[in-house]
């Protein structure tokens, strides 16, 4: 056996305290790191009944190998006389088992050296799991880090025990990030790396829009108030629609709150990005106008709606197209991702052209060939009739070929 003492195990707790690595995870890495030791220095390939025991009240750590009591010796490796046996054990009968510490001399220098490699790879696997494991928990949810630096357009986030990466498409537009200005971030994936794992977040997320909203309104937290949809351009706008299961709780002045206290929280959070309410309906006609809001709606008119296409025309007053659209389509485009059905807007004044239009090209139309097509069948046999009477008449009096000149008539 080999005296370790006392500082291996203060060691262990330490780093069980620091790192959260459990201390049994350590004391199994050195008694492994013993026997790929032993096995090195003894030249041995493969083992199977080659252990070692760590004594934590005595502090010794030593290699055994376990071999089985039998009356004749056929293998020495794995194999001990009854003889033998009872001089380690005087009760031990043909059939059990015995451990025979093998622990060469002068093995403390190797065994050192090879439970340093050991330990340290056991503890970097450790720490990667665990790293791993409680990102994988967090993954899907918001978080708060602090700005590191930033790389090649990536932004460094510390968030705990990890730098995350937050891609450029995953950063607001216009955004300036500080090092050391603290962030909330959504957590998007977790990548396993073969060092500690790649974690990426976003500030752009429209999830992180729900998570505000589930801190700052209650009725949220508690069900009584469901966010049905988002759609976000980061930095710009946001559509959420709400609906209550309570009739008594107004679902978008729940999110609104008192004097505008909880939306004006959640705008200064995200640097007062503008947010539209929008109160959900089961009613597709109601839901696209209330997703078309601040621009009042005249009509709208569902095109389609099936399991492949959901299709509508919304037509508003002249002075509300552009608000209706939006700048560059905004908020139409939000419109549509909010509600998932295709919105084409146009103005009252465009619809009666387009009308006008239509009456003008049906009444331009030719009708030559409907004419042609529909004559009564009476007049087309009296066509037919005066045809054939011509013919009758041509039989009857057929015309006088004219004389031949004779010899006379020319001398004449």
């Amino acid at each position: 056996m080999i005296k370790i003492g006392s500082a291996l195990f203060e060691a262990c707790e330490e780093l069980e305290r620091e790192k959260g690595i459990p201390k049994e995870v350590l004391i199994n890495s050195l008694c492994d790191a013993m026997v790929t030791a032993y096995k090195k220095n003894m030249r041995i390939k493969e083992a199977d009944n080659i252990e070692s025991i760590l004594d934590e009240q005595s502090g010794e750590i030593g290699v055994f190998k376990t071999k089985l009591v039998v009356d004749s010796v056929e293998n020495e490796d794995e194999e001990i006389s009854l003889a033998e046996a009872k001089e380690i054990v005087e009760d031990v009968e043909v059939g059990d088992e015995v451990k025979i510490e093998v622990t060469p001399e002068q093995f403390g220098r190797i065994a050192a050296q090879a439970a340093k490699q050991v330990i340290t790879q056991r503890i970097r696997e450790a720490e990667k799991n665990l790293v791993m494991q409680e990102f994988l928990d967090k993954k899907g949810t918001l978080t708060t880090g602090i700005i590191q630096r930033v790389e090649n357009r990536n932004v460094i986030v510390n968030i705990g025990k990890i730098d995350a990466i937050m891609p450029q498409k995953e950063q607001i537009p216009g955004e300036y990030y500080k090092p050391g200005n603290r962030i909330r971030v959504f957590v998007l994936n977790v990548k396993e790396t073969t060092r500690l794992p790649q974690v990426i977040v976003s500030h752009a997320h429209a999830e992180i829009v729900r998570e505000l909203f589930e801190l700052e309104v209650p009725e949220i937290e508690d069900g009584i108030v469901e966010i049905k949809s988002i759609s976000r351009e980061a930095g710009y706008r946001t559509k959420i629609a709400v609906w209550s299961n309570d009739p008594e709780v107004d679902c978008v002045g729940a999110c609104i709150g008192p004097r505008g206290s909880r939306i004006q929280t959640i705008v200064s959070e995200l640097k007062n990005e503008k947010i539209d309410i929008v109160r959900y309906s089961e009613d597709p006609v109601e839901y696209i106008v209330n997703a078309l809001s601040p621009a009042r709606v005249v009509s709208v008119d569902i095109l389609a709606d099936d399991e492949y296409s959901h299709e509508a025309m919304v037509v508003v007053s002249d002075d509300q197209l552009s608000l209706a659209i939006g700048r560059d389509g905004q908020n139409v485009r939000l419109a549509h991702k909010l509600t998932g059905w295709k919105i084409d807007i146009k103005s009252v004044s465009q619809m009666e052209r387009a009308e006008a239009q239509n009456m003008q090209n049906y009444e331009e139309e030719p009708q030559d060939d409907y004419e042609e097509d529909s004559q009564p069948d009476e007049l087309q046999q009296e066509i037919e009739e005066e045809m054939n009477q011509q013919a009758i008449d041509e039989e009857d009096f057929p015309q006088e070929e004219p004389a031949e000149e004779t010899s006379e008539d020319i001398e004449e």
